[in-house]
């Protein structure tokens, strides 16, 4: 009886491998044919629409130590890393939003249970130390809301990686710079890796080998559809785009 449902175990995962497929994440949420701000609480609830597997969104820490989502290193002229969150809110998105902490748009995502919340810890312009604080007040954060398993994190910063592996050793970690083979990926312990599409162009064999290691492919920012098809036929695993509406076409084809 054991023997049997070992077998049946091991046939149900093969199948489950067999159908698998590339999965498409929205990049800084769902924004460019919505027309709502990046990095928005309106660009996640679009990408949650238009069942997104996830919603990237960057995340900077100011001067008082407040997480934040936006992308650049400044928030509408106004620099982060050297404001506090109270100098930010004079300024707001087109939309009327204010800047969103972290907490708030994680709060947002966590309404839902179906998109992922891809959390980009950006690297902090006054240096590692400040990198690596916004590392441990995003672990922190993330288990105050007991979110762990709606997370996964992404970082240009290796250290920011193995500082976020440290803190949680379940925590899915992905390093996006593309400095890195996927056997140094793995001997450091992360999750995968999130390389733009000319670095897995460069090394097209990485796709192959990071499967065979057990790790995750994620390219970016894959905007165009000869691209997408590229990386469909790569079996890569996931892809994240600023054309969602285009990306979830081809899939179904």
């Amino acid at each position: 009886m054991k023997a049997t449902l070992v077998i049946f175990t091991l046939l149900t995962a093969m199948h489950v491998s067999a159908i698998a497929q590339t999965e498409m994440i929205a990049h800084r949420g769902s924004w460019k044919n919505t027309k709502v701000p990046q990095n928005s609480l309106a660009s996640l609830n679009k990408a949650v629409e238009q069942k997104a597997w996830g919603a990237e969104f960057d995340v900077h820490l100011t001067k008082d130590d407040v997480l934040v989502v936006t992308h650049d290193q400044d928030f509408y002229g106004i620099d982060i890393a050297t404001s506090t969150y109270q100098e930010l809110l004079a300024k707001k998105h087109p939309n009327g939003e204010n800047i969103p902490t972290a907490e708030e748009y994680l709060k947002e995502g966590l309404k839902q249970k179906n998109t992922k919340l891809i959390y980009e810890l950006k690297t902090n312009k006054l240096g590692t130390e400040r990198t690596l604080k916004a590392a441990e007040l995003t672990v922190a954060l993330v288990r105050s809301l007991k979110a762990e398993k709606q997370i996964e994190y992404i970082a240009f910063s290796y250290d920011a990686c193995l500082k976020l592996r440290e803190l949680d050793k379940k925590a899915k970690v992905h390093y996006l710079n593309g400095d890195k083979s996927p056997t140094e990926i793995k001997a450091a312990g992360l999750t995968g890796l999130d390389y733009h599409l000319s670095v897995y162009k460069k090394h097209p064999e990485w796709i192959g080998e990071a499967k065979k290691l057990g790790l995750k492919t994620n390219v970016w920012t894959v905007n165009r559809e000869d691209d997408m098809h590229y990386f469909i036929d790569q079996k890569i695993d996931y892809i994240t785009t600023d054309e969602p509406e285009l990306l979830n076409t081809v899939l179904k084809k």
